[in-house]
């Protein structure tokens, strides 16, 4: 792991795959400003790495993270914390940009408020089956601010979200599946082996079609259906005089897997 002595997120660059390791193991990982900062910052450096095409976040320690540091970040977020100069906004809630490329999150342990939010921000989550999840804002006076209540019940379903978000109840990772929290649940020795193999097919692929299915069903969300398919013909014709489609049809003719570039 590349890390300095300051940092609270260790970065590795693992072929194509960026690993983003969540370190404050000693707090369980709960985000303080220094962590909060860290990851936002560690973000715009997989935006801006073209080797990197697919992030990995995971934890180091038992716990994916205890939540926020209310005690240290309160302050900061009353007074406006904002999203740090050349960094991405994991959680695209807090008006910095949003990363182009998937993030898939592998949680353990205790994985509460924030670092649900984060799960829900991103595009593949798996968890170990030792995870407790708990949204429980609700219980510490304020409540899920970093895009629960955006995002839940479009993932579970009204009765669904609503039964966590206001009881602030703890939930394991069975009904996390259940809800479409996490696409896996894995035992934890399997946990991070499982994440990169996930990670290493969607690096495979194509990076100029992964990066414009992303976008295309972001778009979908975000402005409706209408909108992204009148997008999707001018997306096609650009990504067909694309380097990487000439590989595609060439890689099927030939009986072999594609060799992209992302040009």
């Amino acid at each position: 792991m590349t890390q300095s002595s300051n940092s609270r997120v260790s970065r590795e660059l693992r072929g194509h795959i960026l690993l983003l390791g969540l370190d404050r193991r000693a707090k369980r990982n709960a985000f303080d400003l220094d962590l909060l900062n860290d990851l936002c910052l560690a973000y715009g450096e997989f935006e801006r790495n073209d080797q990197a095409r697919v992030a990995l976040v995971f934890a180091h320690g038992e716990h994916f993270t205890a939540g926020l540091d209310l005690a240290n970040i309160g302050p900061v977020l009353a007074a406006g914390w904002q999203v740090p100069a050349g960094a991405c906004d994991p959680w695209g809630v807090f008006g910095g940009p949003r990363v182009s490329k998937p993030v898939i999150v592998a949680a353990q342990g205790y994985c509460l408020t924030i670092g649900i939010e984060l799960m829900l921000a991103s595009d593949i989550n798996l968890c170990a089956s030792n995870t407790r999840f708990a949204q429980m804002e609700v219980q510490r006076g304020i409540f899920p601010f970093g895009g629960a209540t955006l995002r839940m019940y479009q993932t579970a379903g009204w009765g669904n979200a609503m039964r966590w978000l206001l009881t602030g109840d703890e939930f394991d990772a069975h009904e996390a599946y259940r809800l479409g929290l996490v696409q896996e649940v894995v035992a934890s020795e399997d946990l991070l082996p499982r994440a990169l193999l996930l990670a290493e097919r969607i690096a495979a692929q194509a990076p100029l079609g992964v990066q414009a299915t992303l976008a295309s069903a972001r778009q979908t969300v975000r402005e409706g259906a209408d909108a992204a398919a009148a997008n999707l013909p001018v997306t096609m014709r650009s990504l067909m005089h694309s380097h990487d489609a000439k590989e595609g049809v060439q890689a099927m003719l030939e009986r072999r897997p594609g060799k992209f570039t992302g040009n």
